[in-house]
C-alpha cells in the first residue's frame, strides 16, 4: 500500500494524486457505468445485484440502489440489508460511509465524507482527507440531503428534503434547513 492510500484510510491530509488511487477509482467508475448501464428495467436482478457486490465493500440482502449512481471507489461504502437509494446519488467514498438497514434515500442525496484545505497554497497543491459517514437504521434522508463530512445520523431520523447536514444528528428526530437542525423528536 502507497504512502497517500495509507494517509487517506487513516483520515490524515493527503494529495490524491496517486496511481494506486486512480487505479482504484477508474475500477469504481468502470463498475459505476456498468451498474448504471443496466437501468431499473433489466430483468436480471441477479446481475445488478453482482455488480453492487463487487463495487462495494458491503451490501446487505435485498439492497436496491436506482441508476445512475456515482461513488469515489465504492469500496469504502456499506450498505445494511433492505435500504433503498433513489436516482442520482453520488457517495464519496475516500473515507468509510456506512448506512444500515431499511434507511430510504431519495433521489440525489450527496454522502460526502472529503474535506479540503482552508489554506489556498495547500488546497491548490490537491490536499485533502476523508471524515467516516454513518447514517444509522431506518433513516430517511429527503430528496437532495447534503451530509456533510464526519456527520453521524441517529436511527429512525428523518432528514427534510433539501436540508445540508453539518453535524450529527440523534436518534428519532426530524431536522431540516440549511444547516439541519432538530425542529421535534419523532415518537
Amino acid at each position: 500500500m502507497g504512502e497517500n492510500k495509507r494517509r487517506m484510510l487513516a483520515g490524515e491530509w493527503y494529495v490524491p494524486d496517486d496511481p494506486e488511487l486512480a487505479a482504484e477509482s477508474a475500477r469504481a467508475v468502470t463498475l459505476c457505468a456498468a451498474y448504471n448501464a443496466t437501468g431499473d428495467a433489466v430483468p436480471d436482478a441477479a446481475g445488478r445485484a453482482k455488480l453492487l457486490a463487487e463495487l462495494l465493500g458491503s451490501v446487505g440482502e435485498g439492497v436496491r440502489i436506482r441508476a445512475p449512481f456515482h461513488c469515489d471507489f465504492g469500496s469504502y461504502i456499506s450498505i445494511g440489508d433492505g435500504t433503498f437509494v433513489n436516482f442520482n446519488a453520488v457517495f464519496l467514498d475516500i473515507a468509510p460511509i456506512t448506512i444500515g438497514m431499511d434507511v430510504q434515500i431519495g433521489p440525489n442525496v450527496q454522502l460526502l465524507t472529503p474535506t479540503h484545505e482552508l489554506d489556498a497554497a495547500r488546497r491548490r497543491e490537491g490536499w485533502e482527507k476523508g471524515i467516516p459517514i454513518t447514517i444509522g437504521d431506518n433513516v430517511w434522508l429527503g430528496g437532495g440531503v447534503i451530509v456533510c463530512p464526519g456527520v453521524t445520523i441517529g436511527a429512525n431520523t428523518v432528514v427534510g428534503a433539501g436540508s445540508v447536514v453539518v453535524k450529527d444528528l440523534p436518534e428519532g428526530v426530524l431536522a431540516v434547513g440549511n444547516p439541519a437542525r432538530v425542529v421535534r423528536e419523532l415518537e
